[in-house]
């Protein structure tokens, strides 16, 4: 420990605190742009510098470590000055389209400028505007990059993609795609990562909601909203509701107010996927198919992107399985539209997801097995909530009115998808019913919970082992897909996430700069499956009725159809070219 002075407060603090942590300590918020901790600590915006007793220059907080006596000024008017300085020579080169930034009000440098009173630029302003392909699921606006770096750091340090680069030097110098390409012929999984860590809006997803409301707003199309297990745990945070509060069927009566026809939740989809991909991997168990084990899961689109990019020899090993929203549009547009007796083209099926790379799974060609598109648009929760701002709803009076039937039902296991570790937990609870008969412990197999990037676990089911592993993070799938190749480690069943965290720290998730919330939401999502009613996938009595009234059983030849996929029928954008 060492004892230093911030803003006249005398501290004890540990002595490989840099300044920003030790003044975090005593409640003192520095203001800081570029800094993410052990990420991107390179004092490139100068936003958080503070005047040291003794030293004539000022220094960066985020990268200067505490020393014994140090009396520090965080706020001087010299470093007033030297703030307010840097943040306008930021602004002389940023677009400050405010009025029109899906960002505004959660942006970090619009509360830095307003905090500092900067209501007018000394400087010319020269922004710099680069071309972009505005279809494409992430949208950069190099017009508002700050050159945090944020975006590179994430990518290379978390994801390992390298997607992200500097381009040019001196005032021309910015961030854009690496080895002077396009976005699609970059290897991007669509994770998102960089958008939900960007602290302004350089970096969005492409804006869909105009179409959810055209939807709702043609008397010729039957609207179904589905949303997913990880929304339920975070839509409320930037409306100003707790947890507790911010239930799924206040959610649903938003968009039926809206003018959604039907609410379904993306959980019954999970059940579903459960029952094909727990009996899909049963399958390949006892019949030893040596090239196609493990079992990899195919739930999430970014890790199914990462797979055909980065190991392309072994997209073989992936769960034929649709990711649930995929399968809930497939059964919405066969088995429903036959229920309502209409025709599944009037259907318009909308997905709600903490997903960027769900925007590009929708336009498969192969996401079609019922004769029609799947999912007909995917929006973020973040674009959500600006449909519910934009809808002048007030969300303190949202009911818990509950969702529709029958696609409504769903299990604790159908929830926890949403949790790093959920989908595997939730599988096991299955494949052991389907092998012995009889239901674990729903707890059983709770080793395979928590944050961390790399989980291991073996469990018996009937004298069988079971080598699971649980990896959430491309860069973390990325150490374990080389460690299998080096053949250091051997598995059955594979879980992958590309988000760290899994979807509950998904690219569409609601953005708290400097915060990562994914343990906090996916605790959320367990207490909802400890207090469920159903706690297994294959005890949902929808699910029974879907079996029995139209698929017959799991791995049946109209399941195969609908509910499952060809990974190789596709190419990522850049092996096309």
């Amino acid at each position: 420990m060492v004892t230093i002075t911030i803003d006249h407060q005398q501290i004890a603090v540990d002595e490989q605190l840099t300044i920003l942590e030790a003044a975090k300590e005593a409640h003192i918020e520095i203001p800081h742009l570029c800094y993410l901790r052990d990420i991107n600590e390179i004092g490139a915006c100068r936003v958080c510098v503070v005047e040291l007793q003794g030293k004539d220059k000022l220094v960066t907080a985020c990268n200067t470590v505490v020393q014994e006596g140090m009396v520090i000024y965080t706020n001087s008017p010299k470093v007033r000055y030297a703030r307010r300085c840097n943040v306008e020579l930021l602004l002389s080169q940023h677009d400050c389209e405010c009025a029109y930034c899906s960002r505004s009000g959660n942006c970090s440098l619009q509360k830095i400028s307003n905090d500092l009173g900067i209501t007018s630029l000394p400087y010319e302003k020269k922004v710099m505007y680069t071309p972009w392909n505005q279809s494409f699921p992430l949208i950069r606006e190099s017009n508002k990059c700050i050159k945090c770096m944020r975006c590179i750091q994430i990518c290379d340090k978390v994801q390992n993609l390298q997607v992200w680069d500097v381009q040019n030097t001196g005032s021309r110098t910015t961030v854009n795609v690496s080895l002077n390409r396009s976005i699609e012929e970059a290897e991007c999984s669509l994770c998102g990562q960089c958008i939900t860590h960007c602290p302004v809006n350089a970096l969005h997803v492409r804006e869909d909601s105009e179409r959810a409301f055209a939807a709702f707003n043609d008397p010729d199309k039957i609207t179904i909203v589905q949303i997913a297990p990880a929304v339920r745990a975070a839509w409320g945070e930037s409306l100003g509701l707790r947890r507790e509060e911010a239930t799924i069927e206040k959610l649903g009566d938003a968009f039926r107010r809206m003018g959604a026809d039907y609410v379904f939740d993306t959980d019954f989809a999970a059940d579903l996927t459960i029952m094909e991909e727990a009996s899909e991997f049963l399958e390949r168990l006892h019949h030893n198919k040596e090239q196609e084990m493990p079992m990899f899961t195919s739930c999430c689109p970014g890790w199914v992107r990462f797979l055909k990019s980065q190991y392309p020899d072994m997209v073989s090993h992936l769960s034929t399985s649709k990711s649930p929203h995929q399968m809930f549009g497939a059964v919405t547009k066969t088995w429903f539209a036959e229920k309502l007796g209409v025709d599944p083209s009037s259907i318009y099926n909308i997905s709600v997801m903490p997903c960027v790379a769900k925007k590009h799974e929708i336009d498969i060609p192969v996401m079609n097995d019922s004769g029609y598109r799947d999912v007909d648009v995917v929006l973020t929760i973040r674009e959500v909530v600006r449909m519910i701002h934009a809808e002048h709803i007030d969300v303190g009076y949202l009911q818990d009115h509950p969702l529709d039937d029958p696609l409504g039902t769903a299990s604790g296991a159908g929830v926890i998808f949403g949790a790093t570790g959920g989908v595997m937990e939730a599988a096991l609870r299955s494949a052991y019913y389907f092998v012995t008969g009889e239901n674990a412990d729903a707890d059983a197999f709770a080793n395979v919970r928590g944050m961390d990037g790399w989980k291991e676990s073996t469990f018996e089911i009937q004298g069988i082992p079971v080598r699971c592993a649980i990896v959430s993070g491309l860069g973390n799938t990325r150490r374990l897909i080389e460690a299998m190749r080096r053949k250091e480690v051997a598995y059955d069943f594979i879980e992958v996430m590309a988000c760290p965290g899994g979807c509950s720290g998904g690219g569409g998730q609601p953005i708290h700069d400097g915060e990562e919330l994914a343990a906090e939401r996916a605790d959320t999502l367990y207490h909802l499956d400890r207090n469920a009613k159903l706690r297994y996938s294959h005890e949902n009595p929808s699910i029974h009725a879907l079996y029995d009234e139209y698929l017959g059983k799991p791995l049946s030849e109209l399941a195969e159809k609908l509910l499952h996929t060809d990974h190789e029928a596709w190419k990522m954008p850049h092996t096309e070219r």
